[in-house]
């Protein structure tokens, strides 16, 4: 007999994926290989969000570096709306020139560290 706690733990557990199943970024639109793949909270748990979606890990990092917290829950949090963002935009038609598992280091914007 499994406690609630252990069989919410387990429905929580990612499935195995086939390959038909595979993830695409909703920011870039490429697919996601495994070693790439992060969850995004749309609304920063900080602010209570709870849902998450997965992202390619330098579309998540490029998130964190243009936004604030506050302005990822008030105002940018859709995918949709982050792609609107110019700089988000810029940062897209870049990196969907890239392979799908490339990775590179990203910096804050000067307006974030201010």
């Amino acid at each position: 007999m499994l406690g609630k706690v252990r069989k919410k733990l387990i429905s929580l557990e990612p499935r195995p994926i086939n390959k038909a199943e595979r993830l695409v970024c909703p920011i870039c639109e490429r697919l996601i290989p495994e070693s790439q793949k992060d969850a995004h909270h749309l609304v920063p748990k900080s602010k209570g969000g709870k849902t998450t979606e997965y992202l390619h890990r330098i579309c998540h990092k490029q998130i964190h570096a243009l936004f604030t917290e506050s302005e990822l829950a008030q105002q940018f949090n859709t995918a949709e709306i982050l792609k609107s963002h110019p700089e988000m935009d810029k940062f897209i038609t870049w990196v969907k020139s890239k392979p799908d598992n490339f990775y590179e280091r990203t910096r804050k914007s000067a307006r974030i560290k201010n």
